[in-house]
C-alpha cells in the first residue's frame, strides 16, 4: 500500500517506456511523506482499444488506492503533484487525471495479518 495503477492509452509507451513512468510515480509518492518507500506499488496498465468522448484519443489515468487516516489536503496535493509530473512527462496529452479511494483499515488484510 499504496497501489498506483496507471491505465493509459498503450502509444504513451512510444514517449516513455513503463519503468520509466513506474519510477516517475514512486519518486513523486515518495516525495510527499505520506508513505514508506518500501511499501509503493506502481504499474502501468497499457489499452489498444479505447474511447474518450467517443473518439481513440489518448489519455492516463491514475487511479490511487490508499489506507485511510490521510486529510483531505493530503490527497489533493498527491494528485496534484502526480498528474503534474505526468503533465510534464506528456506535455501534448490533454487527459490526464488521477482520483484517489481510500482503504478501510478494519476490513484490509494482507498476508503479513495472517
Amino acid at each position: 500500500m499504496p497501489h498506483f495503477v496507471i491505465d493509459c492509452a498503450s502509444s504513451i509507451l512510444d514517449i516513455h517506456d513503463e519503468m520509466t513512468i513506474n519510477k516517475a510515480i514512486h519518486k513523486v509518492a515518495h516525495s510527499t511523506d505520506l508513505f514508506v518507500e518500501s511499501d509503493i506499488k506502481v504499474r502501468v496498465n497499457p489499452f489498444d482499444s479505447y474511447l474518450v468522448g467517443n473518439k481513440q484519443e489518448t489519455f492516463i489515468h491514475v487511479f490511487t488506492h490508499i489506507m485511510q487516516g490521510r486529510t483531505t489536503e493530503q490527497k489533493a496535493a498527491l494528485s496534484k503533484a502526480v498528474v503534474t509530473k505526468l503533465n510534464e512527462m506528456f506535455p501534448d496529452i490533454k487527459n490526464i487525471a488521477m482520483n484517489i479511494n481510500d482503504f478501510e483499515k478494519a476490513t484490509y488484510c494482507n498476508k503479513a495479518q495472517l
